[in-house]
């Protein structure tokens, strides 16, 4: 039998539960990375007298090193394999990590944090792919929503331990305590993540058969004698070929829609989960306050993210993503009105969460499918690089426009806006995708 085919039409075994929960976990270091700094800004920015442009620019250099991570070392997934592109990332994380809380001075945090964003984009976009492929095809949507959780998880543990963290150790506490549980990830992974079956099947790498089978049997199915037949010729997992799958023919303009979609989401998803619990300890002389408002936002990502997957069950992801983006354009343009309304803003800041991390998990579900496996981390990965890119000048361009004497309110307006044009963007996509490409199935189909 071939795996890949019972994978795609068979119920989802324990063993595929096993590694989207892992994955999950994984996932969480992502949000608890994102969210570790912003959350101990009002402190560290006490203690070492920032400004707002210096506060934009530390923000910005984890997100800097993320893009080009997604960009640069994700493509490396298609050639060594995903889980050991998993491995490496999750090593390089927490020695970033590491030095991230031992840094001394402006300079040295920026290097580090940029440093360990090099190998959290990375490892994203791997982890991203690996759970689309364990999963079957009528569940997918679900799964990914389901595995959406771990990004707002991981932020809302950030929440939760910086306080305890800082008061004991300071601000290095909470990011010595990131540093900690990246490396506890990694005996987890060489324990129980297996290989992706596409990439074994595809790329055969030396004792790929052994790996095939030992998923097989992990899943209770039929040890094979030799490996299913390749979809691909060897001459197409270039990277040069994966280049011309990503974008040739049909396949540009779906994949520019995806990405001017996504850099929309994550730039609108980073401006409030990068400044808006500094924004609001501002306005209310309280961090602590601001980390409770970022940490209701986190809250709302879990609902989110739930609520795309079950939405998922009931109509298209990237029609439930359409849904969502729209409504977060709504959501935001409220929050810039009721901004300092305590009664207001709190129950605004979760829906804020459901729309801004539900999106990030919607992406995660509709973009791996639209790539053939021997492209797939290089897509999706690009994908999320492009997207992080754009959001690098998000909280530089803040620090600067709040120095100019812009209000938080007209900076939610301004992306609620954006948000309007991913939806739209995104609309555009589901159109193109109901044209057949020669080299690709329909996104329907697919996701």
């Amino acid at each position: 039998m071939d795996i890949r085919e019972a994978i795609r039409n068979q119920p989802m075994r324990w063993k595929q539960i096993v590694v989207v929960l892992i994955c999950v976990v994984l996932s969480m270091i992502d949000g608890y990375e994102i969210i570790v700094l912003p959350f101990v800004m009002p402190h560290l920015s006490k203690v070492w007298n920032l400004q707002h442009v210096e506060v934009g620019y530390l923000l910005s250099a984890s997100v800097l090193g993320m893009a080009v991570g997604a960009v640069a070392i994700s493509p490396l997934a298609d050639r060594i394999g995903r889980r050991n592109q998993i491995l490496l990332c999750l090593t390089f994380v927490s020695v970033g990590m590491f030095f991230s809380a031992r840094s001394d001075s402006l300079m040295e945090l920026l290097v580090f944090r940029a440093f360990a964003g090099l190998f959290i984009g990375a490892l994203i976009s791997s982890v991203n792919v690996l759970v689309s492929e364990y999963s079957s095809e009528k569940r997918r949507g679900f799964v990914m929503g389901l595995y959406g959780i771990g990004l707002p998880l991981g932020s809302a543990l950030a929440g939760s331990v910086v306080g305890p963290l800082v008061a004991a150790y300071g601000w290095r506490g909470p990011i010595m305590f990131g540093a900690l549980l990246t490396l506890a990830m990694i005996a987890i992974v060489l324990a129980a993540l297996p290989e992706s079956v596409e990439y074994l099947i595809e790329r055969r790498p030396k004792r790929a058969l052994d790996a095939y089978n030992k998923i097989a049997r992990a899943l209770g199915y039929d040890e094979a004698t030799a490996l299913p037949e390749a979809l691909r010729h060897a001459s197409q997992l270039r990277f040069s070929a994966a280049l011309k799958l990503i974008f040739g023919g049909a396949m540009l303009r779906r994949t520019l829609l995806l990405w001017v979609g996504y850099a929309g989401l994550i730039a609108a998803f980073y401006f409030a989960n990068t400044w808006t619990a500094k924004l609001v300890a501002d306005a209310s002389g309280s961090p602590a306050y601001g980390v409770r408002i970022g940490t209701l936002i986190m809250i709302g990502g879990v609902i989110g993210s739930l609520l795309f997957a079950v939405l998922s069950l009931k109509a298209r992801p990237i029609v439930v993503t359409v849904g969502i983006l729209a409504g977060g354009a709504i959501v935001y343009v409220l929050y810039s009105m009721c901004f300092r309304v305590v009664e207001l803003a709190i129950p605004l800041s979760m829906l804020v969460g459901v729309c801004a991390s539900g999106g990030v998990c919607a992406f995660y579900a509709i973009s791996p499918p639209l790539y053939p496996a021997v492209a797939r981390g290089t897509g999706v990965g690009l994908m999320m690089g492009f997207g992080r890119a754009i959001s690098v000048i998000v909280p530089i361009w803040t620090g600067y426009m709040l120095t100019l004497g812009w209000t938080p309110s007209m900076l939610y307006g301004v992306f609620g806006a954006i948000l309007a044009a991913s939806a739209f963007f995104i609309l555009l996509l589901d159109r193109a995708c109901l044209v057949r490409s020669t080299n690709h199935s329909l996104v329907h189909d697919a996701t």
